[in-house]
């Protein structure tokens, strides 16, 4: 698919941003993907477009695409092959949803205002509660 915003199709889902949307076109990308390798639809090897085309497709900026793809790399979901491009990663369901999790945390934590170490100290209560 091509023309800015029509979304870029790869590996049988079409990526794409809802202008509309209350949620940065960063994070609905990267949420799309995450829940596309977890769910199965993403699978490990499925080669992603170039940074350009998925830019140019969904109708956002380059660094913003590079940012998604980047990030997604740190957290094990992507693995950039360089010149041959960027690839669902070797990972298990499981860690993919743990990772798309703790952003989710990360990032309502940090809206509350809360810091590193008292989030962190949240997490834990919430283990030793779990037991």
């Amino acid at each position: 698919m091509s023309g800015a915003g029509a979304g870029s199709k790869v590996g049988g889902i079409v990526l794409a941003v809802d202008p509309q949307s209350t949620e940065p076109p960063f994070r609905q990308l990267m949420s799309q993907i995450v829940e596309a390798t977890r769910r199965g639809l993403l699978t490990p090897g499925t080669r992603l477009p170039a940074v350009r085309t998925l830019a140019e497709d969904v109708g956002i900026s380059t660094a913003t695409a590079a940012k998604v793809y980047r990030e997604l790399e740190q957290g094990g979901v992507l693995e950039g092959r360089g010149r041959s491009g960027t690839f669902v990663a070797e990972t298990d369901a499981a860690a993919a949803a743990l990772a798309r999790a703790a952003e989710e945390f990360a990032d309502r934590a940090a809206a509350a205002g809360v810091g590193v170490e008292e989030a962190v100290d949240a997490v834990r209560t919430a283990f030793a509660l779990h037991g």
